[in-house]
């Protein structure tokens, strides 16, 4: 009995166990503040009270960078040739795709099988908000997406937090340090130190994050009214929980099979950044905590920092769920009729055009108005979402963690086997 009590108060002392409380009190929080003021007064509480979570979220943006950078250019030299690197891209951008094309699947069997759009009443969406989000699908254009890709400073980069910038330039870097050999080797041990005090840093970061996740609750509940989206939304949102539910089964079925017992202890190991994830609805502030995680499971650091920064860029399984399921909702809230040969056609448009916009601010919205835009689907439709999306939102991003957790560490276990084998 002693050592029940004792294993409670270790848990809720621990980091995952103080995230938890800090989401239950912020959601109590913001419903008080709903409930009991005028909506000027919780407009201003929201703004202020997130700012508890920028601060979290910044805190952890200024070290993604030195962190990609260093572990990145480190692992490639340790790896040793470009064999090796494109051996393991290779592996990666594999997984990658397929996951997205099954992702991609499920939304699109969801909605139409469950059809939450159908019926809906468009009569008092509000269009005010839209034009934000429209206003960014000007990115997804072929000339963005490669000036997105290839970076022209690595100073731009980083003060950017471009991630697939800074993944590009690591490449390089680190194919021409593995390429010298001996002559690198005294700046490959400089930024693997540095690479240790940043991740040293990540522990001081990570103790701010029950604060930053109870601000980011507190402040959404002060300003929407929990029962009215409930009700209003509820055939959307619980279409999607069925389907990003179903994508968990499938993610965490296929680990198993390559994992093999070893996922519960994954599991476990990423509880902690996952609940950050759902609570901030930031992938970012939780990549120095997850690159630990990873090592801590077992993943060699080079496999760690050569496929999580990729799969930041390209394997965002929740997002691309969201995306068809989304887009299609649209088109039945509108009466649109898509066939198949359609819908399969803007599956392959959205696989390809939501590669180039990580790090866009609300990404999957942005990629679900250039869709629409499309396929002569009203873009205006976004506003029947928008109520709804921050609550998604939380779900696909904790969804794209485990994703990324999953893909480094199937490819770790690969590449030990060969390794073994050899």
């Amino acid at each position: 009995m002693n050592k029940t009590q004792t294993n409670k108060g270790s848990f809720f002392k621990g980091l995952t166990g103080q995230i938890l409380i800090a989401m239950l009190l912020g959601a109590i929080l913001g419903v008080i503040i709903h409930n009991s003021t005028a909506v000027e007064t919780t407009q201003e509480f929201s703004n202020k009270i997130k700012m508890l979570a920028t601060i979290f979220i910044r805190l952890v943006q200024m070290i993604i960078a030195p962190l990609v950078f260093t572990t990145l250019v480190v692992g490639i030299a340790k790896l040793g040739d470009i064999k090796a690197v494109g051996r393991i891209g290779g592996k990666a951008l594999g997984w990658f795709f397929t996951a997205s094309f099954i992702s991609l699947l499920i939304g699109m069997l969801f909605v139409n099988l469950l059809k939450p759009g159908v019926g809906l009443n468009l009569s008092d969406i509000d269009l005010t908000s839209v034009s934000d989000v429209t206003a960014k699908t000007q990115s997804l254009s072929f000339e963005n997406f490669v000036e997105h890709i290839v970076p022209k400073s690595l100073f731009e980069a980083m003060a950017t937090n471009e991630i697939l910038q800074i993944v590009i330039f690591s490449i390089f870097f680190g194919l021409a340090a593995a390429s010298l050999g001996d002559t690198a080797k005294p700046v490959i041990d400089f930024l693997d130190r540095t690479s240790h005090v940043v991740l040293k840093m990540v522990n001081y970061v990570m103790k701010f994050a029950p604060l930053g996740v109870f601000g980011a609750i507190a402040g959404v509940f002060a300003v929407r009214d929990f029962q009215e989206l409930a009700i209003t939304y509820f055939k959307f949102f619980g279409s999607f929980l069925i389907g990003i539910g179903t994508l968990w089964v499938v993610l965490i079925v296929v680990g198993f099979i390559f994992l093999g017992k070893r996922i519960k202890t994954l599991l476990q190991y990423i509880t902690s950044p996952l609940i950050v994830a759902f609570g901030t609805t930031s992938s970012e502030a939780v990549f120095p905590k997850l690159t630990e995680e990873l090592e801590r499971f077992g993943v060699k650091d080079k496999i760690v920092s050569f496929m999580l920064p990729l799969g930041y860029s390209f394997n965002l399984d929740g997002s691309m769920m969201y995306m068809t399921f989304a887009s299609i909702f649209i088109a039945q809230a509108y009466g649109i009729h898509l066939d198949y040969p359609t819908q399969f056609t803007m599956l392959l448009v959205l696989m390809l055009t939501s590669k180039g916009i990580a790090g866009v601010p609300r990404a999957s919205l942005v990629v679900v108005a250039a869709s629409c835009g499309m396929f002569k689907i009203p873009i205006e439709g976004i506003a029947l979402i928008l109520p709804i999306d921050h609550f998604c939102d939380m779900f696909r991003t904790a969804t794209n963690v485990l994703g990324n957790a999953l893909a480094t560490s199937v490819v770790g276990k690969w590449e030990d086997d060969k390794e073994e084998i050899n």
